[in-house]
């Protein structure tokens, strides 16, 4: 990093008055609060929070034409250390772009500014019988322009897509400070190149999104949730293929954990896992239909065709709304082990679903090879090949042991048809993986479009390698 141009209490002091709907942080403002999942995200000292477009404008000009570099920030939830920040950078936050500003429930869309959070999103869609057509753990926190930007998956990928498949419109700041707005409400454009594209999955490297128009699907409230016990991807992808097959009745996830995972998560949530056979992995998969007990009975009998052809090793339907949420936190509150092993190296693949077992087969093997003490957690979105994983032991590791770890984990993914980075981005963290392991004709020419839009490059510095 080059030596600040602006220490944070002069910067801090230039800020202050840009603009009326421009509120800015100083470091005794930020010295309290949570900066999310990395302990550097408050690092540059000097936060910007505008109401409006306008203002969020006025300020990336200003940074513009001064050489301050700008970091946008949305909920903060992103893993990548995406969102780290340095003195003399301002972060651009989008706390403040917190409307949303319409709902068309005959359309089934909605138009919000970036700092909304998908759940108040999904709140708000309810009143109208929708729902969004993408789900996050991190719902409560993750905002729709950190989705955007980080072109975020989760739980129903495998049926809807990603966030580049929700997004009709959007409107974002470049960092010449101009706005771009492509506020479309239609699926069907055919009308020169989709430039908004660049910001869906950009990391904020190519500008700041402050208005976003979503699709909407029609809200499923009436659910069946069952744990299964399965001995491999290829038999949770038979029970995936079965269930997507009924009429009447919608998946709406299927989440699948190794053993390792499985069992050493319910032992510290002290949950039952005597339906499960020993060695099993677990498949959490939830129905929806027109009623609970329309669900249910689907699920039921789904199992009892599935259990012999399948080889089904246990199983257990929850019997209340209260079990089905106990059965889901097993499955998103996948940090239980970061107490035991702090900072350990942690992954988001992506493979094809069918060649998930020869992957994690390999996988397993690779890291033997390594230390034979080697292990890792394994769990993810089994439908669309989306895994997570994280080795067990301590970090950070040495850089060496750290390349060879990553190696073992990257190691035929590309080949596969896969990708080294699913739903996370590539932020800090993922730099060396995206040197190594994305096609180098990509690379060149995601530099020339950001030399284009960013010739200074103070979008985002430091993060994706441009």
């Amino acid at each position: 990093m080059t030596a600040a141009r602006f220490p944070p209490a002069e910067l801090l002091d230039r800020l202050r008055g840009l603009h009326p709907e421009l509120a800015v942080l100083g470091p005794a403002d930020l010295s309290g609060r949570h900066p999310g999942e990395h302990p550097d995200n408050f690092a540059g000292g000097v936060l910007a929070q505008p109401g409006s477009t306008v203002a969020a404008a006025a300020l990336v000009r200003w940074c513009a034409e001064n050489g301050v570099a700008v970091v946008p920030q949305g909920g903060l939830t992103g893993l990548v250390g995406g969102n780290v920040s340095h003195q003399g950078e301002v972060i651009l936050s989008s706390a403040r772009l917190n409307r949303i500003l319409s709902i068309h429930p005959d359309e089934m869309t909605a138009e919000v500014e970036a700092g909304v959070a998908l759940e108040a999103l999904q709140q708000a869609a309810t009143r109208h019988g929708l729902t969004t057509g993408i789900d996050l753990g991190s719902r409560g926190s993750a905002t729709v322009g950190g989705m955007v930007s980080t072109n975020a998956g989760g739980i129903l990928a495998f049926r809807n897509g990603v966030m580049r498949h929700q997004v009709l419109g959007l409107e974002a700041i470049l960092p010449s400070g101009e706005v771009y707005s492509d506020m479309t409400r239609v699926v069907k454009v055919s009308a020169g190149p989709d430039l908004k594209q660049l910001f869906i999955g950009g990391e904020g490297a190519f500008g700041f999104v402050t208005k976003v128009v979503l699709k909407l699907e029609p809200l499923r409230p009436h659910r069946a949730t069952a744990f299964l016990g399965v001995t491999d991807a290829a038999a949770a992808l038979a029970v995936i293929r079965y269930f997507r097959s009924l009429a009447g009745v919608t998946l709406e996830a299927a989440e699948m954990m190794w053993p390792r995972y499985i069992r050493d998560h319910a032992a510290l949530k002290t949950f039952d896992l005597s339906w499960l056979e020993d060695g099993a992995a677990a498949l959490l998969v939830e129905l929806s239909a027109e009623t609970v007990e329309q669900a249910t009975t689907a699920l039921e009998e789904g199992l009892e065709t599935l259990w012999e052809p399948v080889a089904l090793r246990g199983g257990i339907v929850a019997q209340s709304l209260d079990q089905a949420r106990k059965f889901w936190d097993i499955r998103e509150d996948s940090g239980f082990y970061y107490t035991a092993i702090p900072d350990a190296a942690s992954f988001d693949i992506s493979v094809p679903p069918t060649f998930l077992d020869a992957y994690v087969e390999g996988l397993s093997a690779r890291l033997a090879a390594i230390d034979a003490s080697y292990a890792a957690y394994v769990y993810g979105h089994v439908a669309d090949g989306n895994l997570h994983i994280t080795l067990i032991k301590p970090g950070p590791l040495p850089e060496a042991e750290q390349r060879a770890v990553e190696t073992a984990v990257y190691t035929g993914i590309r080949d596969a048809g896969g990708s080294f980075s699913a739903e996370h981005g590539v932020g800090r963290e993922k730099r060396h993986a995206y040197e190594m392991f994305a096609a180098p004709e990509k690379q060149a020419l995601a530099r020339t479009i950001k030399q284009s839009i960013d010739p200074k490059c103070l979008f985002n510095p430091g993060k994706v390698p441009f």
